[in-house]
């Protein structure tokens, strides 16, 4: 099957085609490091790391690309509110960060290069820029690219350039020709990080670094270029216009773009002060809870925070173990895909557009397969449900050890009432056997007996 992707560039569903068969290269504007990770984030970054796995599922051979932004006024305040040195602020919440999208299944990427391990590269970007025109530096010490001269400009995000002129502001003693030319370097300030430069000493502004990480590891142009909502402009359009007046070249062929978390009328973020960290969640719900809450809806859609569709998600989890434990399919189990309907309508669903609401959707209707199934099918049709889940990045765990998470505290009142049906069994107590039984099964909790003793399970 052919995979469609829809171009934030060209504004439609395009066939994908590599510019090396058989080989990918994608690259995700990453995280500013300065603080713990909010579900906004979750959201655009696992949307990526579905992506990633979908194209690997299909043979391509992905180098993906996120990158580190470790130099920015945000993390000089926050060290410097800290009293710490910005490199160590930097390297906590990275660590925390990749901490807590372990937790929530994502892969690592390819390679993570960080802004201020390309330095060499940025001003090697920059001096090509003023060699050719478009950029040019201002007597304090800042560097500016002249946004006017590249034709492009707006091609990405539709902004025309005479309504962005109208909307400019022009501070008093501003040094840029214009008022919509935009940092390359910044000419250092009393006490933060700088380098030195050719233009003295300072440091990269912020769209710059992604033009030289990602051209410096993927090369002038690539295939994949990716990011959060609220990248598109300015973000993405200078990146363009930096790059492609650098090296005269398409900077990458197809722009992906994730939807927005919301809470209430406005999006998840740490701006606005209207966020749930990563980890406030994950103190209350499993990984992959999280991760089903935000893949039920497309990549490209917004996503409503509602602590209901959390909820929601730990029962449809629960329904997908239970058919897995009940098939005896366990973690470990080898499993592998069917030529059937559900199979067919997961690949065309991710085949278009990576739709995993309709790919959810045939997985939801082979549970249902999984549960009617004969013994002699059951197992089969589990591991297919296994095999495709993987492929979305659940159904990775233990049956048992999911099904048993859903429980919180009440996991050891429930060892300690099979304990008293065990020993009123022994007594031929069965009428008090019985009651633990139905006591258990009044509160969603099913018991299995089987030769290595009794299991439960949340229903």
């Amino acid at each position: 099957m052919t995979l469609k992707i829809f171009n934030t560039l060209t504004r439609q569903k395009e066939e994908f085609k590599p510019l090396v068969p058989g080989k990918v290269g994608m690259y995700v504007c990453g995280m500013t490091v300065y603080d713990f990770c909010h579900l906004g984030h979750a959201r655009a970054f696992l949307a990526f790391d579905l992506i990633v796995r979908y194209l690997r599922h299909k043979g391509f051979d992905v180098n993906y690309i996120r990158n580190i932004t470790d130099i920015d006024d945000k993390i000089i305040n926050r060290a410097n509110e800290n009293g710490e040195p910005f490199l160590e602020l930097v390297e906590r919440f990275a660590t925390a960060m990749n901490e807590d999208f372990d937790q929530l299944g994502m892969g690592r990427p390819s390679s993570e290069p960080r802004a201020t391990g390309h330095i060499g590269d940025i001003l090697r970007l920059i001096e090509t820029l003023i060699e050719k025109g478009y950029a040019y530096a201002a007597d304090n010490g800042d560097v500016y690219y002249r946004v006017r001269k590249f034709d492009g400009y707006g091609k990405l995000s539709g902004k025309v350039l005479d309504e962005l002129e109208s909307g400019a502001r022009v501070e008093v003693g501003d040094v840029k020709e214009d008022p919509l030319d935009f940092a390359l370097w910044k000419g250092a300030k009393a006490d933060e990080p700088h380098w030195e430069s050719p233009w003295g000493i300072g440091r990269p502004g912020w769209h710059i670094e992604c033009s030289a990480m990602s051209t410096c590891c993927l090369g002038d142009t690539f295939d994949i270029h990716g990011g959060g909502p609220d990248l598109k402009f300015p973000h993405h359009e200078n990146e363009i216009a930096q790059s492609e007046a650098a090296t005269g070249k398409t900077y990458a062929n197809t722009w992906i773009h994730a939807g927005a978390l919301r809470l209430g009328a406005e999006k998840m973020s740490k701006s606005l002060g209207n966020f749930f960290t990563i980890r406030d969640i994950l103190e209350k719900y499993n990984g992959e809870t999280v991760r089903l809450f935000l893949i039920s809806s497309h990549y490209r859609s917004h996503v409503m925070y509602v602590e209901e569709h959390l909820q929601e998600a730990q029962v449809k989890l629960e329904r997908f173990y239970n058919a897995l434990q009940n098939a005896g399919v366990s973690s470990d189990s080898d499993t592998k895909d069917i030529d059937n309907e559900f199979s067919v309508r997961f690949h065309a669903a991710m085949d278009d557009d990576f739709n995993t609401p309709e790919a959810l959707a045939a997985l939801f209707d082979l549970v249902r397969e999984v549960n009617k199934a004969s013994e002699s099918e059951k197992a089969a049709l589990a591991s297919q449900l296994k095999y495709l889940g993987s492929v979305l990045g659940i159904l990775q765990a233990e049956p048992q050890d999911f099904l048993q998470s859903g429980a919180g505290d009440e996991a050891e009142w429930i060892e300690e009432m099979i304990q008293k049906r065990l020993e009123a069994k022994k007594a031929k107590d069965f009428a008090t056997a019985d009651a633990v039984r139905d006591e258990l099964a009044a509160k969603g909790i099913v018991l299995k007996d089987g030769p290595e003793g009794t299991t439960w399970s949340k229903s």
